[in-house]
């Protein structure tokens, strides 16, 4: 869950509100000034740094403001993600949804979700894997959920995506006799996405179409 940048003025003490207070201008002067700093611009700096100025547990939220203020071209949401720390990838994953990338940086989340870091896993699965992942795409991300134990909990638009998807229902089933036949136990949120899948009950007539 990020936090807003009022509920961090709350949580913040003094030096760290004042080092945000900077890095957010130098972001919003990145956003007006775009292409005017060679090489990494301040702003990107202070994104990798955000966790040892306003605390680890505040690191997500602070760098998601940054973005959210810089308003980056691809190119630069993906260096960030490239050259980044697993907690600075976490952040870009959970900050794509904010930004004016359409499905451009689903390189990003495709990446993440080939990795074994539940961290990324379950960033990946959030609201911009939620709206831009193929259905393919989106049935193997539940897979790898299952798969790393990432809590299914953390697919965004979980119940829309799964309803009446026969072919998740297949591959659930699939994935569960090969766990069992390997001695493994099947994933407690396996039930819960496969209930998913079932078909939208019919309405039940109203009492003029029965009268016809």
């Amino acid at each position: 869950m990020l936090t807003s940048r009022k509920e961090l003025d709350g949580l913040l003490g003094g030096a760290a509100r004042a080092w945000l207070d900077e890095a957010l201008a130098e972001a919003a002067h990145a956003a007006a000034h775009p292409g005017t700093d060679s090489g990494n611009p301040p702003w990107e700096l202070r994104f990798a740094s955000a966790g040892r100025h306003c605390g680890l547990e505040h690191a997500d939220s602070v760098r998601a403001l940054l973005l959210v203020e810089a308003r980056p071209a691809l190119p630069a949401v993906t260096r960030l993600y490239e050259q980044g720390t697993a907690a600075e990838r976490r952040a870009v994953l959970l900050t794509l949804h904010r930004l004016d990338l359409g499905a451009t940086a689903l390189p990003l989340v495709e990446d993440a979700l080939r990795t074994n870091d539940t961290r990324l896993v379950a960033a990946a699965v959030g609201p911009y894997g939620a709206a831009h992942l193929d259905a393919h795409g989106w049935r193997h991300a539940v897979l790898k959920c299952l798969f790393t134990e990432v809590p299914v909990q953390a697919l965004d638009r979980l119940a829309e995506r799964a309803r009446g998807d026969a072919e998740l229902a297949r591959m659930l089933g699939d994935f569960a006799t090969e766990r069992t036949a390997a001695g493994r136990a099947v994933p407690a949120g396996l039930r819960t996405v496969l209930e998913l899948t079932a078909p939208a009950p019919t309405p039940a007539p109203t009492s003029t179409e029965e009268a016809r």
